[in-house]
């Protein structure tokens, strides 16, 4: 649609510069002789609250700005290609100002309803599953509740974040309970991951997934690379990575002295190690009572679907989009920049069973607002962030479809160059 400004003789309709002022950058100098007025601060948002049906469709055609070019200044930058490694043309503060004031609501309740919801089927499929034990209820009892077990995890997470509820009591009880369930180090990792929001996007300071330098990448035997780069070992790196970290860092969650954390969060470390230690122990206690086999069809097998549910999510979110993104170093990197290259994904019907965790732009460029909101809070800010923001494909009832995305960039995303402070992954054609 023709796009609109107002000039002292009413409206008339604003010459077409290029195709999206906002977000496309040319990835080459602007010459010195050309002029762009500065953009309006205000924001555009729309009136009408977004369904939470997931709509990824852009809602709003009208620009977030207008930039005001005089005639004799006209350039012509639409043929340009994006560059995502550019500076982004908005700060922090716009998109924070387009999302609506009451996506940031934390509501205790409404986050109880949703854990009570979720030990409630838990426990339902495992009643299920012993009720008729038998080879055919088993496998489908394994894939549901490694689902479960992994929603479990993102209610968890929201404690870690204190999206939950602003209480921190009771994101603490709550997050121990959630994730000592199933064999997670809640403070441990609750620290961790806050590394990894506040440096996501930076190649040696980011905590998860970041990626490997080419020298550390060219010391690794053989056998470890092929484990890191062939499914499905990938997916099974979680545990591993909670007792030892990535390739090239030190340290175990689990251990108050590792350089993961604070003098002052030796306790709360030690606390989480202990509540997971006693979960450990009362799965071993189970097995005396119903026997190893029954606990390993209840327990242990739905818990390597969980583990291989969050190495999937995690991974998806910061790799294999069709178009590669940029890693940052040094003065290049900032916290926004980092953020806008991380991905929104759809997995069909298990959107809601994980709350929505899919919408990960948003969520981690603002970790404080609750699940439940981020949808909301992501059509608002889609046009702000333009074409920073990659649109997820849309996926059917099962998400069949990112399977084969996570193959295509294992077999791609090897490394980055040791030197340059913004780069991208490279692939090792002997791998």
């Amino acid at each position: 649609m023709a796009t609109w400004v107002l000039s002292e003789c009413g409206l008339r309709p604003l010459p077409r510069l290029y195709s999206n002022p906002r977000t496309r950058i040319s990835s080459s100098p602007i010459p010195n002789s050309i002029r762009i007025a500065p953009t309006s601060s205000k924001i555009f948002r729309p009136n009408s609250s977004v369904s939470r049906d997931r709509r990824w469709a852009l809602k709003v055609s009208a620009p977030v700005d207008v930039q005001f070019v005089e005639e004799d200044e006209k350039i012509n930058v639409g043929e340009s290609e994006f560059n995502p490694g550019a500076p982004p043309p908005f700060t922090l503060a716009d998109i924070r100002a387009a999302i609506p004031k009451h996506c940031w609501v934390k509501n205790p309740w409404k986050s109880m309803s949703y854990v009570l919801r979720d030990v409630v089927v838990v426990f339902g499929l495992a009643a299920a599953a012993a009720y008729f034990n038998n080879m055919v209820v088993w496998p489908l009892y394994w894939v549901a509740q490694g689902t479960m077990f992994w929603a479990l995890f993102v209610l968890g997470h929201d404690c870690g974040h204190g999206s939950f509820s602003n209480n921190a009591k009771l994101n603490s009880v709550v997050g121990h309970l959630l994730h000592s369930s199933i064999l997670v180090p809640y403070h441990g990792w609750r620290i961790s991951h806050r590394t990894h929001h506040q440096n996501h996007g930076h190649v040696e300071n980011d905590e998860s997934w970041h990626p490997l330098s080419e020298k550390i990448y060219r010391s690794l035997d053989t056998a470890t690379r092929m484990l890191r780069f062939t499914l499905p070992f990938p997916m099974l790196a979680y545990p591993f990575y909670l007792w030892g970290r990535s390739p090239g860092k030190k340290g175990s969650h689990f251990h108050p002295e590792s350089d993961l954390f604070l003098p002052n969060e030796k306790k709360d470390v030690i606390t989480s190690t202990v509540c997971w230690t006693a979960m450990a122990a009362l799965l071993v206690g189970l097995s005396f009572v119903i026997g190893p086999l029954q606990v390993l069809k209840l327990y242990g097998i739905p818990y390597l679907g969980f583990v291989m549910w969050l190495d999937l999510v995690t991974y998806l979110h910061h790799h294999g989009h069709e178009d590669k993104l940029p890693w940052y170093r040094g003065k290049e990197w900032s916290y926004l920049r980092g953020g806008l290259t991380t991905l929104d994904r759809d997995y069909g019907w298990i959107n809601n069973i994980h709350h929505d965790i899919g919408t990960h732009v948003i969520h981690h460029l603002f970790p404080q607002i609750p699940h439940y909101n981020l949808i909301e809070a992501t059509e608002a800010a889609k046009p702000v962030l333009g074409e920073y923001y990659r649109e997820p494909k849309k996926s059917w009832p099962i998400p069949f479809h990112l399977l084969g995305v996570v193959a295509n960039s294992m077999k791609k995303d090897h490394y980055v160059s040791d030197e340059g402070d913004v780069v991208y992954y490279q692939t090792d054609p002997t791998l």
